[in-house]
């Protein structure tokens, strides 16, 4: 018997078929008499509850609410516990505004750090990024809220996100792609999760039974319920039978109407449509349970967010121990961000801070003596003279400089990928003016992902706050001056040049199929196996104290070893254990992530600590069983810094699993970490099957699954005008560094999603006959899509009038 049987009792099939989509941009649906909604908001790292009326795009302003650091930045604390301040913190504010259900964490890899929303995404480790995700989910989850990671899976550019194949071969799937959701799901125990945009293997992920029933609940034991990304909703009916409960927005009459015909059809068994009602209403009523509000301080709230920033801070360089300052240091303030910072990303994440500080503002609650601010060069755009001459004039009367760079809000955000790892040339040009004053530069860098630093040689200290939330600020004046030893640890690699990527020249995937060509070889480990130097490594970071690691111990429950602080400072080590394999015959990377410790030591103090081993460290998938399996034999373990910087290393023989004999395709090329030699055929000989293959550029007949900037190519000059003019608008919008999500999130949207994200305004003829109009038929089209719209119109009216 089902869990809610009594109430589906009660239901109609109609009424069944209804809650399968939202009620409007925001609710589930409400059943009249039997069944109240539960209210979503935005939130991966702060409330976005809209004020008026609900919008997706972000067109109408929000309840004011803390705005945390975004997961990127929680993600260099590498302290789960942090991500479950942070979620307690954002579950106190969802009762506070009456919100059931918070969107959020996302952990997709950052499978390339120009990906667009790399910002609200933990790191390129599928261990680190699903260990941080599941403390947020437990903290979260601590007072009834509903937790959401997202987007499951595969889901790593935010061109065409709507409209993309990802062609990943299933090591890399189920290794890369799917552990960081699996730790997340076993650990945090989320009560609810959102599927991909994006199709995996030519199937979209919101209609993949594999992934929805197979994996996630048969696998991972996940009895909470899927909700669709808004607008994810490709084939209404095919999502249900493979795992689908909710599709948001609301879809109105018109999908309702697909499922009751489909299910008096035989095509849908309403046996499957009453488990995926009863899987949501399990969840739904269990929110609607009164749980305590609790005591609520925005002072509290603010010193959460500041103490999730200190922790995730990361000092990159500190030439001649400049840092910590000295108290009294006269210190001169350049850059636009320092008084009008980069905080956070842009998107559905955006978030209307109450409290927020800036460096400039914040100084004088700090030792330090400000001489002076200057601006240096605009936000964005050409240099200005006059703005460097009144930095430079500052060198008279300072120590030192301290100066904010960064990536501004035009470079990230949802809807867009970067197209370059560079920050904007003028701030780089005011960096190589100050250093010609001679005084020591401190750079500030903000933004949400890594960055080529061509200039680092010119600068004394960089310290890396990413996107710091609302209370940046002071955790940066804290670590600057010595109040907070800094701990942050980077989760993610720094190349040397964007070039370093592999395959950086085909990202992001401009037409339908995204081949992930470099497999398991995804961030550090491509450039460990294949011995190609990075800027700073995963890892990475900087202390104002230093540690000596001894006496290492391996047994079969894990890593011991004894830590030291050598030093005069008190402070905190993140131990990292990275397992190699040498001699096996499957592809393997040098070294990966499989466990870490953090300790606190003061002065000369020492600790002994201990790293187990789990069910992650030993297993890889074997693909041509489609299971997980172990591989008997010898394993390097190795202790380190970073995973760079290996400082004790030890050996561990598996007793148990099995010996994977070598495949008759030994994939050379993979295995000595050529990938920049890498061919289509070589990524198809990995894949198991023939590659499928882009459609070639010009003028064609549009498709229902097409994009709507793919109108470019469109026969009609009317959809090559509008191609042309959302791209307008979408470029005027990043000039004024404030990016337009409306513009985004239509340009990469596909003709089928105008149904998905318009309710019953835009059924699905009406949808097929602009597509009709694109297509070169402007005047048959424009005669079917008026008689369509009437038709809609009447069954709507007649469907409320019922």
């Amino acid at each position: 018997m089902l869990k809610n049987q009594k109430l589906l009792e009660q239901l109609t099939l109609k009424e069944k078929a209804l809650l399968m989509a939202g009620q409007g941009e925001w609710q589930t649906r409400a059943i009249k008499g039997k069944l109240k909604s539960i209210f979503l908001s935005d939130g991966p790292f702060g409330l976005r509850k809209q004020s008026g009326a609900g919008d997706h795009l972000g067109l109408n302003g929000s309840e004011p609410a803390t705005c945390f650091p975004s997961s990127a930045t929680l993600a260099n604390s590498w302290d789960p516990a942090v991500g479950r301040a942070v979620g307690r913190a954002l579950g106190r504010e969802a009762r506070r505004l009456d919100v059931d259900q918070v969107l959020g964490p996302a952990l997709n890899i950052k499978r390339n750090p120009r990906g667009g929303r790399s910002f609200e995404y933990f790191s390129e480790d599928p261990y680190l990024a699903g260990k941080m995700a599941a403390g947020m989910i437990q903290g979260l989850q601590e007072n009834g809220t509903i937790a959401t990671p997202k987007h499951l899976a595969v889901n790593s550019q935010e061109t065409r996100r709507m409209a993309s194949n990802s062609v990943v071969d299933q090591r890399a799937l189920h290794e890369i792609y799917l552990t960081n959701f699996e730790i997340a799901v076993k650990e945090g125990k989320p009560k609810s999760i959102m599927s991909s945009y994006n199709e995996i293997n030519g199937t979209y992920a919101n209609e993949a039974k594999w992934l929805l029933t197979d994996t996630l609940r048969k696998d991972w034991g996940f009895d909470g319920y899927v909700v669709t990304d808004w607008g994810g909703d490709n084939d209404h009916v095919s999502g249900i039978k493979a795992g689908s409960n909710l599709a948001m927005p609301g879809l109105g009459v018109n999908a309702a109407e697909e499922v009751v015909q489909a299910v008096e059809k035989g095509e849908l068994s309403e046996e499957v449509l009453n488990q995926r009602v009863d899987e949501l209403l399990t969840v739904i009523l269990e929110a609607q349970k009164k749980f305590a509000a609790g005591a609520f301080s925005w002072q509290e709230q603010h010193a959460v967010a500041r103490d999730a920033a200190k922790k995730s801070l990361v000092l990159l360089k500190n030439k001649e121990q400049i840092l910590p300052l000295a108290k009294g240091t006269k210190v001169a303030l350049v850059g636009d961000f320092a008084k009008n910072p980069r905080y956070q990303g842009a998107g559905s994440s955006l978030i209307n801070s109450r409290d927020l500080e800036s460096l400039l503002a914040t100084a004088k609650d700090y030792p330090i003596d400000l001489v002076g601010y200057a601006q240096g060069c605009p936000r964005q755009g050409e240099d200005k003279p006059e703005l460097l001459t009144e930095a430079m004039s500052l060198a008279d009367k300072c120590d030192v400089y301290v100066v904010n760079v960064g990536l501004d809000e035009s470079a990230e955000s949802e809807g867009l990928d970067r197209t370059s790892l560079a920050i904007p040339p003028c701030q780089a040009d005011l960096l190589e003016a100050l250093a010609k004053t001679g005084k020591p530069i401190i750079v500030f860098l903000s933004g949400g992902a890594a960055v080529e630093l061509p200039w680092e040689d010119k600068v004394s200290a960089i310290l890396h706050e990413y996107l710091g939330g609302e209370a940046g600020a002071s955790a940066v004046w804290e670590v600057l001056t010595g109040k907070y030893n800094p701990s942050g640890r980077l989760a993610e690699s720094y190349p040397l040049t964007e070039t370093d990527i592999p395959f950086d020249n085909e990202f992001p995937a401009e037409k339908r199929n995204a081949y992930y060509k470099e497999s398991i070889f995804v961030g550090y480990r491509y450039y460990e196996t294949a011995g190609v130097k990075v800027k700073y490594p995963f890892g990475y970071g900087l202390s104002y104290t230093t540690f000596a690691y001894s006496n290492l111990e391996i047994d079969d429950q894990g890593a011991s070893l004894d830590v030291t602080n050598t030093d005069q400072v008190a402070g905190k080590e993140t131990v990292q254990l990275y397992i190699g394999k040498e001699d096996s015959p499957l592809l393997r990377p040098k070294r990966e992530l499989k466990g870490w410790a953090q300790v606190d030591l003061e002065p000369g103090e020492t600790k002994r600590i201990k790293i187990p081993f789990d069910e992650y460290s030993f297993r890889y998938f074997d693909q041509s069983l489609g299971t997980w399996q172990e591989e008997k034999g010898r394993y390097q373990i190795m202790l380190g810094r970073n995973v760079a910087d290996i400082v004790l290393t030890g050996e561990y023989d598996l007793k148990r699993g099995i010996v994977p004999k070598e495949s008759a395709n030994s994939h050379g090329k993979y295995r000595e970490g050529k990938l920049l030699l890498v061919t289509d055929q070589d990524f198809a000989d990995l894949y198991g099957a023939k590659l499928p293959e882009n459609l070639s550029a010009g003028r064609r007949e549009l498709e229902w699954n097409d994009p709507l900037r793919e109108m470019a190519n469109a026969k009609s000059w009317l959809g090559r005008a509008t191609a042309k003019w959302l791209a307008k608008k979408i470029q005027q919008s990043l000039d004024e560094s404030k990016p337009d999500l409306n513009f985004l999130f239509n340009y990469n949207m596909p003709f089928r999603a105008m149904t998905k994200m318009m309710g019953d305004m835009v059924s699905r003829p009406m949808a097929e006959d602009i597509l009709f109009i694109v297509n070169g038929h402007f005047w048959r089209g424009t005669g079917r899509l008026i008689r369509d719209y009437f038709q809609n119109n009447r069954k709507v009216k007649n469907d409320k009038d019922a």
